[in-house]
């Protein structure tokens, strides 16, 4: 399993295109995580994000129960790798998971804070969470020493790779050597 991480508005989607067009599978665990929560009756993401610590675990559990099952060599988890809830940020990968799967490469995509509020700014298709640049900044670092601290827990080599504006082709070629 290769894990690609990044914040909301950082590219992961429009990247990742080139390993579904290889074909590989890619899980969204964000939209795993849906379809648990909207059987309890929440219905969207940012409300789940304001649910309790322990509400979000119970549902990442069942999610990664779910990953845990699956054998096919060439998938993708796709996530923000952390959530950002009012109580502060909830590790999206917890180690219980991350001991289960076989994990072969993790990947930030990342983008200047200045690009990716542009990018959630033209987005309506999606509620993102109100984020300022200081914030934004902030959650970025987070997740960079997230990503790090899930390397050392699986021995997964750590990549970063940063997905500027008029930049995509450039920044899916280096994504898609790492399938290789």
């Amino acid at each position: 399993m290769i894990i690609v991480m990044g914040v909301p508005g950082a590219g992961k989607s429009t990247v990742l295109s080139v390993a579904q067009a290889a074909g590989w599978t890619v899980f969204n665990y964000g939209d795993l995580m849906m379809e648990i929560a909207k059987g309890r009756g929440i219905a969207d993401r940012d409300q789940l994000r304001k649910q309790p610590a322990a509400f979000q675990q119970e549902i990442q559990k069942l999610v990664g129960e779910r990953l845990a099952a699956e054998k096919r060599r060439t998938v993708i988890l796709d996530t923000h790798c952390s959530i950002n809830t009012p109580g502060g940020y909830l590790p999206g990968l917890p180690f219980s998971f991350l001991s289960r799967w076989q994990v072969e490469r993790l990947v930030y995509i990342t983008a200047s804070a200045q690009d990716i509020m542009a990018r959630r700014a033209k987005d309506t298709t999606r509620m993102r969470n109100d984020q300022d640049m200081e914030k934004l900044v902030e959650h970025d670092q987070i997740n960079r020493a997230y990503m790090a601290t899930y390397s050392v827990l699986t021995g997964a080599p750590a990549k970063i790779i940063v997905n500027a504006d008029g930049q995509v082709e450039r920044t899916q070629n280096e994504f898609k050597a790492l399938l290789a």
